[in-house]
C-alpha cells in the first residue's frame, strides 16, 4: 500500500506498512492516498477483516504522520460503494450514504481522512468507479472470457456500473491538487454510467465479438461468495459536483474510453 506525496515537482511513494515516519512526508506540498486492501477477490472473513482494516488503519497512521508536517492538500481515495444498491436512483456527491459492508468501508475511510482538517489541510474525497485502463483491474479480467466469446451479462444486467477511464482518475487528482479551493467529495465517475447490459454489450462491440450469455446469480455467488453481492449492485453516481468544478472529461463515452484503451 502506497501514498504518493509531491514536494515541489518531485513525486515519490510512501508505504503504509508498518509505521510512517512523519519525516518521510516532510515538505510534501500535496499527499495522494490510494491505498487498500483490493476489493475484487473471494470475500473471507480475513479478507473482510484486511479490506476495512487496510483503509482504517492505514488512513490513520497516514493522517498522524501529516499531522507536524501538514501538505496543502489531501486527496484521498473513496470508492462509490459509499452509496450502497440504489437501483435506478441518480447518486450526486450530496446523496447519503447507503448500508452494507463497503458503505461502512467507505465512510470510515472518508472519516478518517478528514481528521487532518484539524491541521488546516485542505482535503478531497474521490468516490471512485470502476477504472478502466490497459494492463490491470476489472477490465483486464473480462477481456480473455469477452474474446473467447464467453462475454455474459452479470444477473439481469439491469444494475448501473458508475465507471471512469484511468486517464481521467490521474486528470482530475492533478486537477483537485491544482484548484486550491477545491475541496469536498467528488465522484470520480463518467458522466454517462451504463447499465451492466450496455456495459457487456459495448465490450462486445468493441472486441468483435458475441456476448450471449447470462451468469446467474448463484454461479456469481459460488465464484465471489458475499463479494458477488458488490457486482449485482447498482450504483448510478453521477459527477455533479465534480463537473461544476470545471474539470472536464476526456473520456465521458465508454464506447470511445474502450475503443482507446483496446483499440
Amino acid at each position: 500500500m502506497e501514498v504518493l506525496g509531491r514536494e515541489g515537482h518531485t513525486v515519490k511513494g510512501i508505504s503504509l506498512r508498518g509505521e510512517v515516519n512523519s519525516s518521510q512526508l516532510a515538505g510534501m506540498t500535496a499527499v495522494v492516498h490510494l491505498a487498500g486492501e483490493p476489493v475484487a477477490q473471494r470475500w473471507t472473513k480475513e479478507v473482510r477483516r484486511k479490506i476495512l482494516e487496510s483503509r482504517r488503519e492505514g488512513t490513520r497512521k497516514l493522517v498522524k504522520a501529516l499531522q507536524p508536517n501538514p501538505p496543502n492538500v489531501l486527496v484521498s481515495a473513496s470508492a462509490v460503494g459509499y452509496y450502497g444498491d440504489r437501483g435506478d436512483e441518480i447518486l450526486t456527491e450530496q446523496s447519503p450514504p447507503g448500508t452494507g459492508f463497503l458503505c461502512d468501508v467507505a465512510k470510515t475511510w472518508e472519516e478518517e481522512a478528514l481528521k487532518a482538517a484539524d491541521f488546516g489541510v485542505r482535503i478531497a474525497r474521490l468516490r471512485i468507479g470502476m477504472v478502466l485502463g490497459p494492463g490491470g483491474g476489472s477490465l483486464k479480467k473480462m477481456v480473455l472470457p469477452f474474446k473467447l466469446g464467453l462475454g455474459a451479462r452479470l444477473g439481469n444486467g439491469r444494475q448501473w456500473v458508475s465507471w471512469i477511464h484511468r486517464d481521467d482518475v490521474v486528470s482530475l487528482i492533478s486537477f483537485v491538487i491544482r484548484e486550491k479551493t477545491l475541496r469536498g467529495a467528488l465522484n470520480a465517475t463518467s458522466p454517462n454510467p451504463v447499465t451492466n447490459g450496455e456495459f457487456t454489450k459495448a465490450l462486445a462491440k468493441t472486441l468483435h465479438r458475441p456476448a450471449i450469455f447470462t451468469a446467474p446469480p448463484f454461479a456469481l455467488r459460488l465464484l465471489y461468495g458475499d463479494m458477488a453481492k458488490v457486482i449485482l449492485e447498482s450504483q448510478r453516481a453521477v459527477p455533479e459536483a465534480t463537473l461544476a468544478s470545471g474539470f472536464e472529461f476526456q473520456y465521458p463515452d465508454l464506447q470511445g474510453a474502450l475503443l482507446e484503451i483496446l483499440g
